[in-house]
């Protein structure tokens, strides 16, 4: 809190603290620094000029300035004892329009001087008369302060405020934030002057050392006066005529025999002032009273203004056309708007705590998972480098075999060439001393086993004998650069899952009995998915399975079942793994079945229009052509209206597998379950077995109705809205799709989406 205590200008804990009128506080004394007084030229600038430059009065009329002049000068020595109270004359009185007018702030923009301290401006001090005290040129200052137009910046907004006739007195004093202060110091056991505190009061303008006791206090003004700077300074004449001048008060208790404070006596001090002297703590609480009716207590708040009033300021002054309140209830309502402010600061204020907290824990992980990663990373580092080391040993070891063959095959030959050698030179030798023999009978006897002997031995010397078998280079390259490219390209990886995949609900639809759905990856994501997995239900809240793995963002599964509710979930993958599942999406398919006529599983013969909703055909045999639905659970029906009916021929009605055989009548193979029937009567048809012959055949504007219930496994088939037969087939199970086969004496039109008819007519009896 001792941030709050402090004056923005001289940094210590506020003295005499005023509110300046964008609500900011300053001492009474810096306030004085940091005043303005703008110069005699800019006074008669235009008012858009003088505003330009800071001032927030505009310019006095020409026919103005002697009255101010005047007035000012009369007023200049009383205003300087004042330090802030000032004469008021002709051209002040717009400074006071701008300061109090309820369409201007009172304050507007300044752009803060980069040479003064707190990017205020400070009042410059002015130089002492020849012959005169420095009191007297003090209350020179002061006198020129107030005696032409000035302003005070504040230092925290840089937003400068006009002073009116009353100068720096005109700012309310804060003496809620005084008591505040003086409780705080209270509170660290230091009581407000008790160090250097006089034993006496002291005139608070005196440049004398040690200055003079103090001989009265202005109570308006708040300053302590010697009988000397009194009458230089406070002349009882002009605006100060009607100040009321007091003894000064008794000098404060020291410390030590100051008695304890108890409750009542600091709630006491919070609402009470602090004394010009220096008066301590137990000083008899000071009320304050209107700064324009000195003698009357605020009664009012003017809500205008933002200011309390009293009750003359209602009556005679500029308040009396503005809204007030009461000054209690105002007082409590404030109060209680303060506390509701509070509780949601305090309510920041704890997340704030929590999330300091939080950051602190942050920090400590960050400390340890650092660690972790640093001793993973020289593991890694130290692995990689022991398998290098282990690959390094494994190829010296090739080398050093390597050299050892090559050695042992030039040891090997060095031995072979060697014995060779010494064999021919042996018998080289024997022939020469052979030769030299003069014995021809004896040299015959022996020259055809020497010649031999000489021929074998000249065999051995064969083409590559005297070659080395190995060379002394080694075949062995070591390729490197690739490993040096991956140490040079080794580095950090963001081995992260990809996020969760987000569905996009108003592109996910479903159309008869398939259901598409679409998803996409959230935005700002660092770990992109390779791949997404999509998961469907079985349609009756059983296990998901896997339906689409692949890239695509937008997915269309068909051949669901009709009037069933599926769940659908996707998930995405990359090289670290699988990420989480997204939201699951309810899909709910068509209560009936929507479908036309195939036209890619039907027959060459066949001919469609109409949408792929009639069929014909060109052929006299019988082709087939199936529907586009496929159904393996519920209650489906459907109607084929006969449009031309010539010849008497024999279409066929019913469902067949996807693999039926489309060239001749359906129900003839295994894989179809029909009713064919003529004009007169018809018959149940499957793997070429005719049953149940029912009297009552078709003709042109004929309707035919197929009746499909997989939960009961059954197949039953109508004309004309009466039930043909007894039921066709039971036991039908598995995957069906409607079929028909026709040839070109019918044309029929295909109607679905039909609810299951209630009122269909009871069954023909069969014929056998």
């Amino acid at each position: 809190m001792e941030e709050e205590l402090k004056c923005p200008v001289c940094g210590s804990l506020f003295r005499e603290p005023i509110i300046l009128p964008c609500s900011h506080n300053v001492c009474l004394p810096c306030a004085r620094t940091i005043a303005v007084q703008t110069p005699d030229g800019e006074q008669h600038l235009p008012p858009p000029l003088l505003l330009s430059r800071g001032a927030a009065a505009a310019a006095p009329p020409p026919d103005q300035d002697a009255a101010a002049g005047a007035t000012s000068g009369g007023a200049g020595a009383s205003t300087a004892g004042g330090l802030g109270g000032g004469a008021t004359g002709g051209g002040d009185h717009a400074d006071k329009l701008s300061l109090y007018s309820e369409t201007d702030s009172g304050y507007g923009s300044y752009t803060p001087s980069l040479k003064s301290p707190n990017g205020v401006r400070v009042l410059p001090m002015v130089p002492a008369p020849p012959g005169s005290s420095a009191a007297a040129a003090r209350g020179a200052a002061c006198s020129s302060l107030c005696s032409s137009s000035s302003s005070i910046t504040c230092p925290q907004c840089h937003r400068s405020a006009s002073l009116d006739h009353r100068g720096l007195r005109g700012f309310q004093r804060n003496r809620l934030l005084e008591g505040i202060v003086q409780r705080y110091q209270q509170g660290r056991g230091v009581v407000a002057g008790a160090a250097a505190a006089p034993a006496v009061a002291i005139c608070q303008l005196c440049d004398r050392t040690p200055p003079e006791p103090a001989a009265t206090l202005c109570e308006q003004c708040d300053v302590l006066y010697c009988a000397t700077c009194q009458l230089k300074c406070h002349p009882s004449r002009g605006p100060f005529a009607k100040h009321r001048l007091v003894q000064p008060p008794p000098p404060p208790t020291p410390p030590e025999a100051t008695p304890a404070v108890t409750g009542t006596s600091t709630a006491s001090s919070a609402g009470g002032c602090r004394s010009p002297g220096g008066a301590g703590a137990s000083a008899p609480r000071k009320f304050p009273t209107c700064p324009e009716h000195e003698m009357e207590n605020y009664s009012m708040y003017c809500v205008s203004c933002r200011s309390p009033v009293c009750y003359m300021c209602l009556e005679e002054g500029r308040h009396s056309k503005h809204e007030v309140k009461p000054l209690g209830a105002t007082w409590k309502q404030h109060k209680a708007q303060l506390s509701q402010a509070l509780n949601g600061v305090s309510d920041k204020a704890k997340e704030a705590k929590e999330f300091l907290v939080q950051l602190k824990n942050i920090l400590q992980q960050i400390q340890e998972n650092g660690l972790d990663y640093e001793a993973c990373l020289v593991a890694q580092c130290d692995a990689l480098v022991d398998a290098l080391t282990r690959q390094k040993a494994k190829l010296l070891t090739k080398v050093t075999k390597e050299r050892e063959h090559k050695l042992k095959m030039v040891w090997d030959q060095i031995n072979h060439c060697t014995l060779k050698l010494r064999q021919s030179t042996g018998l080289m030798e024997y022939c020469l001393e052979v030769i030299k023999e003069d014995d021809p009978s004896g040299f015959l006897q022996i020259s055809d086993a020497l010649i031999k002997r000489v021929q074998t031995s000249q065999e051995q010397w064969v083409k590559g004998a005297l070659e080395p078998k190995v060379s002394a280079e080694f075949d062995l390259t070591l390729d490197s650069e690739p490993l040096l490219q991956a140490i040079h390209q080794l580095d950090f990886v963001q081995m992260k899952l990809p996020p969760v995949p987000l569905l996009q609900l108003e592109k996910c639809c479903t159309r008869n009995n398939s259901v598409t759905l679409a998803w996409r990856t959230p935005p700002f994501t660092h770990s992109p998915a390779e791949g997404y997995i999509l998961e469907l239900d079985d349609g009756d809240g059983g296990q998901f399975r896997e339906v689409y793995v692949g890239k695509e963002t937008l997915c269309t599964i068909d051949g669901l079942h009709f009037n069933s509710t599926y769940n659908a979930r996707v998930k995405a993958f990359n090289s670290s793994g699988v990420g989480p599942y997204s939201k699951t999406v309810v899909l709910q398919t068509s209560d009936v079945a929507w479908f036309t006529f195939d036209p890619n599983s039907g027959h060459r013969d066949i001919i469609l229009s109409n949408d792929n909703q009639t069929a014909t055909c060109s052929s006299y045999d019988d082709r087939v052509v199936l529907g586009t639905a496929a159904f393996s659970k519920g209650v489906h029906y459907w109607e084929l209206h006969v449009d031309r009916y010539d010849n008497h021929p024999d279409p066929a009605f019913g469902v067949a597998r996807a693999s039926v055989v489309k060239d001749m009548m359906l129900g003839k193979d295994d894989k179809a379950w029909a009713m064919y029937v003529d004009n007169n009567r018809s018959w149940f048809m499957h793997c070429n077995s005719h049953t149940n012959r029912t009297e009552g055949g078709v003709c042109k504007g004929a309707t035919v109705g197929v009746l499909l219930d997989l939960n009961k496994h059954t197949l039953t088939f109508f004309i004309n809205g009466q039930q043909q037969g007894p039921t066709a087939f039971s036991h039908v199970d598995g995957v069906f799709m409607p079929a028909l086969s026709l040839n070109r004496n019918v044309q029929v039109t295909l109607h679905t989406g039909l609810e299951v008819p209630t009122n269909l007519g009871r069954p023909k009896l069969s014929g056998n």
